[in-house]
């Protein structure tokens, strides 16, 4: 049986969060802040912890930190209804494994605590290079579960953008990034893919730079780019052929999504932008 760590000092949502894992499962102790959480952490192992962020005696960024210090260091999911650039910044460079707003929901919590505790403890952090929420560059290790954390911190530095925008953003961001991992990382988790995000007033521009020796378009049969639509299914099989998966919606889809989508020379780095006005 997983134990499962969930600090919060808001009773309601303790017992909330306590009952969903307990039905599944999972053995839950609680505890009120981060000070008290320390001390149960350097008395007894845990598969993984939840904490929320604001609270007396120690928050959950300074909690975050301690954790870092142990010998045996659980993953953690941060609750927070914070979803300010700064806050998520710091848990991020503090290692959080992923982001739960609140109010709690029972699928989400579920999802995020299962995908924790199966992911290979093996794979490197994200590193964080710079954290000004106007300029975001992060070290990503290429792996996919990786890929698909990092897709929901990002979705959470846009979230003030209209739905519209932040879709496709969103969109065209995943797509790049798991081309990037893929195809330019051989899903090797000792090599990196580096993100740039920019946010100005009037636009926001991602840079993607992956550790693979770059393409030619031509080269591509393993790209939608290289498929007119009705051989679509021919595509698919030269993607599961090659060991890659089957989604994707290729380039040149990527390029209607967004205002500029930019490669260098060798290709094996990119640029988009979308112009908020």
């Amino acid at each position: 049986m997983k134990r499962i760590l969930v600090v919060e000092d808001d009773r309601t949502t303790q017992h909330l969060i306590g009952s969903i894992l307990k039905t599944h499962g999972y053995e839950v102790i609680a505890a009120a802040d981060g000070a008290e959480a320390l001390q149960r952490l350097r008395s007894q192992p845990f598969d993984l912890v939840l904490t929320d962020i604001w609270m007396p005696e120690m928050n959950g960024l300074d909690l975050l930190a301690e954790l870092r210090q142990l010998s045996v260091q659980p993953r953690a999911i941060v609750l927070t209804s914070d979803t300010t650039p700064e806050t998520l910044l710091r848990a991020l460079r503090e290692q959080a494994y992923q982001f739960l707003t609140k109010p709690v929901e029972a699928k989400e919590l579920l999802e995020l605590v299962e995908s924790a505790l199966t992911a290979p403890t093996e794979i490197p952090p994200i590193e964080v290079i710079s954290a000004k929420p106007d300029w975001v560059e992060l070290l990503v290790p290429c792996e996919m579960s990786t890929a698909e954390r990092l897709q929901g911190f990002i979705a959470r530095l846009d979230a003030d953008l209209s739905d519209e925008v932040r879709g496709a953003v969103g969109q065209v961001f995943r797509e790049m990034l798991l081309n990037a991992i893929e195809w330019g990382g051989k899903l090797d988790p000792s090599r990196k893919v580096r993100i740039a995000y920019l946010r100005a007033r009037r636009m926001v521009l991602y840079r993607i730079a992956d550790p693979g020796p770059g393409f030619k378009f031509e080269d591509l049969t393993h790209a939608a780019v290289s498929y007119a639509p009705e051989d679509r299914l021919q595509y698919v099989d030269a993607r599961l052929e090659k060991g890659l998966r089957p989604g994707g919606f290729g380039i040149l889809m990527a390029q209607a999504m967004v205002d500029e989508l930019i490669y260098n020379e060798v290709h094996n780095e990119v640029v988009f932008v979308k112009y908020l006005d």
